[in-house]
C-alpha cells in the first residue's frame, strides 16, 4: 500500500515525490510549488481530451468491425466511402513544408544508424550512446560477417587467420569509401598529412593521395605520424587509426591497428516498448537514468570474470583539421527519449479523484524537466548542441491525436519556462489511421517534427487489429511481402519528403531484429537506404557498426532526391488492401507450425517481462534463433493468435494445448537461468502463463490489440508475489 504525498491536487508516490524534489528540480531553474501547480493544472486540463481521444478510437473500431460483419464480400470503393464517412479516412491538407529549427545535423543533415535501448538499464544505455564511434575490426571479427570457415574460427584467444580477414576486408572497405588514385590501401605503408593533404607512401615506395581530397577531414597526434586520421564520405566519418606498438599495428605495413566508424548518430533512450516501468519504484529508474545522461554522469559498474568494471561517457574527440585548427566530434550518440502513448496509465501518481494520471503525460513532463539540465549545460556533456530537446511520440493514431501531443508539448515548455518548439517530436507510423493520413499528422506538427519512422511490427498488430472481422489472417511470415505493407513503407518515405524533411528530419526505417545474424543484416538492410531512408534501427552497438557500412555505399540524399519526382504518388488503395486469406487452404501441420511459433514467442517474452521486469531481450525462438523482441513482437503474435481463434482456424482447446507444450520448451531454453521462475510447473500459479494465455484469448477485447494494460497488471500481480515471499 503505498501512502501518497499530496501536492497541489495530486497524489505523488513518495518515491518519485523525493526524487523530483531533490535531484530534478534543483539547478533547472523552476521552483518547487510552481513546478507542481503547474503540473496539476496541466494534468487536469489535458486528461479529458486524452480521455476522449481514446474513446474515439474504441468508437471507431466498433464501427469497422461492424461494417466487416455486415459486409462480408469486401468492396474497396464502399470500405473507403465508409472510413471517409466515420472520419477514419481524412481530407488531405494542402501541401506545405515542415519549418523546424535548430535541429542538430545528426537529425538533420547526417544519415547513419539508430540504435534503440532500454534507458533502465544504465549499462545498456551508456554502450548505446558511446556506439556514436565502434571499431570495425571488432564488429567484424566477432560476428558472422567474416565467415568462420576452416582456420578461421573465434575462440578463446586471438585467431591470427581471422584477424588477417578482417584487415583485408577493412582495407577493400577504404578502397571502396576514399580511393586512392592510382593504388589501393592494401599497399600503402605509410599515411601522413603533407601540406594539409593526406599522402600514403605505397610499398614500392610511390607516394599518392586520395581521389577525392575533400573526404581528408583531419587528424590526431603529429602530422609526418598521425594517430589517427579523419576521413569522411557521404556525410559520416571515421578514422584510420595508426600505433605501431599495437599488437595488430605492429603486423600491419602501415601499422593501421583499427578503423573507428561514426556509427550510432543517434540513439532512442526508450522509456517505452523495451522497458517494463509499471510503478513509482521502476519509472525514478527509468528518469534518473536518463537524467544522468542529459548531465553526461551516468556510471554503471559490473563484473565480468571476477573483474570490476566502470561504464561511463565517452568525452568528444579532438582533431586537428587539414590547415592545423583544433576541433572536436561528439563522442556519443544524439539522444531522444521515447515517451509512452496516450494508451497507459501510471500508478505513480494520481489526480484529484484518486485516478491514476495518463503515463504519456507524466513521461513528457518529467523527461522534458530532465533534459532540460542539458541546455542549461549543468553537466558534463550537452546532448544538444542546438539547444532541442528530442522525443519519440508512439503509437498515435491519426491527426488529432498528433495535434494533442503537439497541445501537451506546448504546455509542457510553458510549464518548464522553455522557448516554443524546444521539444522536437518523432512521430511514429506505427497505426493504421496514421499512416492513411500520414501528411495530416506531420502538418500537426510541422513546426517541431524531425523524424518519421515505420515500424513493422506493430503496424502490423495494428492491422490486424483494426481489421480483426474481415477474416483469418495470412500467416505472419508472408507480411512482409503483402501488398499493404509495400505500400506502407513507400508512402512513409514520399510523404516525408514531399512535407521537406529533407535537411530537417529523419525519415526512419524499423529494426532488425537478429542480432547474431549481422551477415544476412549486411547483405539486406542496404534496402532501407535504397528505400530512401536517412535512418534505420538496429538491436546493438556491434550491429551499429556493421550498418555504418551501408552508409558509406549509400549516398542517401541522391536517393532521397530522386525518390522525390515521385512524391505525389498515392498509396491508399495499396494501405488498404486487408491481408486476409480468402480461401485458406493450410494443412492442419501448417496451422499448428503457426501456432507453435506465436505461442513460442509470445512466452519467451513474457515470462522475462512479467517475472524478471526485463522488457527487451534476446529471446530464443522455436529454432533456437536469437530474436530480439520488445512489446511490439508480442503484439502480432498475439494478435495473430487472437485472429484465427476468432475466425475458427483454430480451437480454444488447440490453443490451450499448444501453450502449454510450447511453456515446456521454454523452460528448457532457460534452464541455465537461476532467476527463471518455470512455468510448466503449475500453469495455473504461474502468473507469467496466465499472462500470456490471456494475452491471446482476451487479444479481441484489448484497446487496439496492445499488450500492455495486461502486461502491466500481471507484472505488479508478480512483483506482489515477490514481495510476499521475502
Amino acid at each position: 500500500m503505498v501512502n501518497y504525498v499530496k501536492e497541489s491536487n495530486l497524489q505523488v508516490a513518495p518515491i518519485l515525490y523525493d526524487f523530483i524534489n531533490s535531484e530534478a528540480l534543483p539547478g533547472s531553474g523552476i521552483e518547487k510549488e510552481l513546478f507542481w501547480s503547474g503540473f496539476s493544472k496541466l494534468v487536469h486540463d489535458l486528461t479529458p481530451k486524452n480521455k476522449e481521444l481514446l474513446a474515439k478510437r474504441e468508437e471507431i473500431q466498433h464501427k469497422i468491425s461492424g461494417w466487416h460483419i455486415e459486409n462480408k464480400e469486401f468492396n474497396l470503393s464502399k470500405y473507403k466511402s465508409f472510413l471517409e464517412e466515420i472520419g477514419y479516412l481524412e481530407p488531405e491538407v494542402d501541401d506545405f513544408q515542415i519549418t523546424s529549427e535548430s535541429v542538430d545535423d545528426e537529425v538533420a543533415v547526417q544519415a547513419g544508424p539508430q540504435l534503440v535501448v532500454p534507458v533502465n538499464n544504465a549499462r545498456y544505455a551508456i554502450n548505446a550512446a558511446n556506439a556514436r564511434w565502434s571499431s570495425l575490426y571488432d564488429a567484424l571479427y566477432g560476428t558472422d560477417v567474416i565467415s568462420q570457415d576452416g582456420d578461421s574460427q573465434t575462440g578463446d584467444g586471438y585467431n591470427p587467420v581471422r584477424g588477417e580477414k578482417v584487415i583485408q576486408y577493412a582495407r577493400e572497405f577504404l578502397d571502396q569509401a576514399v580511393p586512392l588514385v592510382g593504388s589501393s590501401h592494401k599497399d600503402a605503408v605509410l599515411y601522413s598529412i603533407v601540406d594539409g593533404k593526406l599522402s600514403v607512401t605505397l610499398v614500392n615506395g610511390d607516394q599518392t593521395g586520395l581521389k577525392d581530397e575533400e573526404k581528408f577531414s583531419g587528424y590526431q597526434g603529429k602530422s609526418q605520424s598521425p594517430s589517427a586520421i579523419l576521413l569522411k564520405n557521404n556525410g559520416i566519418h571515421f578514422e584510420i587509426q595508426v600505433d605501431s606498438s599495437h599488437p595488430i599495428g605492429k603486423t600491419d605495413g602501415a601499422g593501421v591497428k583499427d578503423i573507428l566508424l561514426e556509427a550510432a548518430l543517434t540513439t532512442i533512450m526508450d522509456c517505452e516498448d523495451s522497458v517494463t516501468a509499471v510503478d513509482a519504484e521502476d519509472k525514478v529508474l527509468v528518469y534518473r537514468n536518463w537524467l544522468g545522461l542529459m548531465r553526461g554522469d551516468l556510471t554503471a559498474e559490473f563484473t565480468k570474470n571476477k573483474k570490476l568494471f566502470k561504464r561511463t561517457l565517452n568525452p568528444d574527440r579532438s582533431y586537428s583539421s587539414p590547415s592545423g585548427e583544433e576541433f572536436t566530434l561528439s563522442g556519443r550518440s544524439l539522444m531522444f527519449a521515447r515517451n509512452v502513448g496516450h494508451l497507459m496509465t501510471n500508478n505513480a501518481i494520481l489526480d484529484h479523484n484518486g485516478d491514476e494520471i495518463q503515463e504519456g503525460i507524466l513521461d513528457s513532463v518529467i523527461t522534458s524537466l530532465l533534459a532540460k539540465h542539458s541546455l542549461l549545460n549543468n553537466g558534463v556533456y550537452q546532448n544538444s548542441s542546438k539547444g532541442s530537446v528530442y522525443i519519440v511520440k508512439p503509437k498515435m493514431h491519426g491527426s488529432e491525436e498528433v495535434a494533442f501531443a503537439n497541445q501537451l508539448f506546448e504546455r509542457v515548455e510553458d510549464l518548464l519556462g522553455m522557448e516554443r518548439n524546444t521539444l522536437k517530436i518523432g512521430v511514429m507510423d506505427e497505426e493504421r489511421r496514421t499512416s492513411l493520413n500520414l501528411k495530416n499528422c506531420i502538418r500537426e506538427v510541422k513546426d517541431r517534427v524531425v523524424f518519421i519512422n515505420t515500424g513493422f511490427l506493430d503496424r502490423t498488430g495494428d492491422e490486424m487489429h483494426t481489421s480483426m472481422e474481415a477474416g483469418p489472417m495470412i500467416r505472419k511470415n508472408e507480411m512482409k511481402s503483402s501488398k499493404w505493407l509495400q505500400g506502407y513503407e513507400k508512402s512513409n518515405v514520399i510523404t516525408g519528403l514531399a512535407s521537406g524533411f529533407q535537411g530537417r528530419a529523419q525519415i526512419g526505417k524499423g529494426m532488425w531484429a537478429m542480432p547474431d545474424l549481422m551477415k544476412n543484416m549486411l547483405e539486406q538492410k542496404v534496402g532501407h537506404l535504397q528505400a530512401g531512408a536517412n535512418t534505420a534501427w538496429v538491436p546493438s552497438p556491434t550491429a551499429a557498426a556493421i550498418h555504418a557500412l551501408h552508409y558509406h555505399q549509400v549516398d542517401v540524399t541522391k536517393v532521397q532526391n530522386e525518390l522525390a519526382k515521385n512524391s505525389k504518388e498515392n498509396l491508399r488503395d495499396d494501405i488498404l488492401t486487408i491481408p486476409v486469406e480468402i480461401n485458406p487452404q493450410w494443412s492442419a501441420e501448417e496451422i499448428q507450425q503457426e501456432l507453435d511459433n506465436n505461442a513460442q514467442g509470445i512466452l519467451g517474452y513474457v515470462v522475462r517481462w512479467v517475472e524478471q521486469g526485463i522488457g527487451c531481450s534476446t529471446v530464443p525462438d522455436i529454432n533456437n534463433v536469437g530474436l530480439m523482441e520488445d512489446r511490439a513482437t508480442l503484439r502480432i503474435s498475439s494478435q495473430h493468435m487472437a485472429n484465427w481463434l476468432h475466425h475458427g482456424v483454430c480451437t480454444n482447446e488447440q490453443v490451450v494445448e499448444t501453450l502449454e507444450r510450447m511453456a515446456k520448451v521454454v523452460d528448457e531454453q532457460n534452464a541455465g537461468d537461476s532467476n527463471y521462475l518455470p512455468m510448466a510447473k503449475d500453469y495455473e500459479d504461474s502468473v507469467a502463463f496466465q499472462a500470456a494465455s490471456e494475452l491471446v484469448f482476451q487479444g479481441y477485447a484489448q484497446p487496439s490489440g496492445y499488450t500492455e494494460p495486461i502486461l502491466h497488471r500481471r507484472r505488479l500481480e508478480a512483483k506482489a508475489k515477490l514481495a510476499i515471499k521475502q
